[in-house]
């Protein structure tokens, strides 16, 4: 099937006499008639359902659609997109690793990166994705375990060359893991390009109304951890907490998925409600059809605002003079995604003005859905990094994320025009 048909009939496939529409199991725990079944669960020796930390129907059936929606070979749900990340990286690293970043990515999971994760032991090299292969190639260490990047970034709203990322990765015997919550699969399958994990923040456009916090976190299956297995023990040698069981003996290709929720989902529980995981289902039902719309309207935004003369500069890859045109063409022929930033002649004081006066769209936290929605990075989801930080993650003090939604799109242009008109 398309990946458009798989957005409506991928994971859940009823049997006959069951529920057409995704049932939500609202339960905690489920019952078995013996004790040696439910050991073996606990010892990983078959499939099953004990308790939803670990898993649940409802979760597993949305996670399986989104696993074939991107081509990997199974996937878990996490309670939010800053969970998902952790659990990705936290899967293959420990105390004394070392990780390579793309700078531009998410305010949220720089912090996670440099800050949260140091705590933890796992220190983190931040490069800039547009250098050469040989520049960012100096970053490794022989403790690195992963590169990491986003597909188009939030909020600088930057194409990663996925290839590029894939190479050097793979030269130096670790996965390439990337963040694809803003093209969703609908516009960019990673693992086509040499990705091994695909993370996403369900909140966004796969559930695209707001009604969720959520993340998830698909593998492809592809990366060998055997042939690197002296970088990852994790994966490559048994586990105390399984008596003994090693994970790419056991589980061949599934070997990080099921450690994911095996040890880590068990240890930690960041897990995503039933409730949760079936309203992401009703988003990712619609998800082909509005990232069509999505992507029209955010390219007549684009041009729109590019044409005004109150407005400095744009920042959407759709545009032909974008830096990133070639590298979006080459990844997303079909649109990137409705986010965009720009920046108005002027001050801070200006994008205040301007934002303050919009009617139609709204100052929001959140991005990429249905509704257009507008943000100042500096001043919110970026505000904890100092001006240094900013510049380096690509953030000026100017900066307005712009999310196109699914309105009218005359509508949307009225708004923009009466706010730039006010300043």
């Amino acid at each position: 099937m398309k990946v458009s048909t798989l957005c409506i009939h991928g994971g859940y496939q009823p049997e006959n006499g069951e529920p057409r529409q995704l049932p939500i199991w609202q339960s905690t725990t489920f019952k078995y008639d013996s004790t040696d079944d439910m050991a073996d669960l606990f010892d990983l020796k078959k499939e099953g359902y004990f308790y939803t930390r670990l898993q649940n129907p409802t979760n597993d059936q949305v996670a399986k659609k989104i696993a074939t929606l991107e081509g990997g070979i199974g996937a878990m749900l996490t309670s939010s997109g800053q969970a998902a990340n952790f659990f990705a990286v936290f899967n293959i690293c420990e105390a004394g690793d070392h990780i390579v970043v793309s700078n531009e990515i998410y305010g949220g999971t720089y912090n996670l990166f440099s800050v949260t994760l140091k705590k933890l032991g796992i220190d983190c090299t931040f490069v800039n994705q547009h250098d050469t292969e040989e520049e960012i190639a100096k970053a490794f260490r022989p403790n690195t375990k992963l590169l990491f990047g986003e597909t188009v970034s939030n909020p600088g709203c930057k194409v990663l060359d996925i290839e590029k990322f894939a190479r050097i990765a793979h030269s130096h015997g670790v996965p390439l893991i990337i963040d694809n919550t803003f093209p969703t699969p609908m516009n960019c399958r990673p693992f086509e390009w040499g990705a091994d994990i695909v993370t996403h923040s369900t909140t966004k456009y796969m559930d695209g109304h707001g009604t969720q916090v959520g993340g998830c976190v698909v593998d492809s299956g592809n990366f060998d951890w055997e042939s690197h297995a002296e970088k990852f023990p994790g994966l490559c040698t048994p586990d105390d907490s399984y008596h003994g069981l090693t994970y790419t003996k056991a589980f061949g290709k599934m070997a990080y998925m099921t450690k994911l929720v095996a040890q880590l989902m068990r240890d930690l529980g960041s897990i995503a409600a039933p409730q949760n995981a079936f309203l992401l289902n009703l988003g990712l039902e619609t998800l082909h059809v509005r990232m069509e719309r999505h992507c029209s309207n955010a390219q007549k935004v684009a041009e729109f605002l590019s044409q005004d003369e109150r407005v400095a500069w744009v920042n959407y890859p759709g545009l032909p003079d974008n830096e990133d045109y070639a590298l979006a063409q080459r990844y997303m022929p079909k649109g990137t995604c409705g986010v965009m930033s720009l920046g108005l002649k002027g001050d801070r004081a200006t994008a205040v003005k301007f934002m303050d006066s919009l009617r139609l769209i709204s100052i929001v936290t959140h991005v990429a859905d249905a509704r257009t929605c507008v943000l100042h990075p500096a001043s919110h989801t970026h505000r904890q990094l100092s001006d240094e930080q900013l510049r380096e993650a690509g953030i000026a003090p100017d900066l307005i994320r712009l999310s196109v939604g699914i309105e009218d799109i005359d509508d949307i242009l009225d708004d923009l025009r009466q706010a730039l008109d006010k300043i």
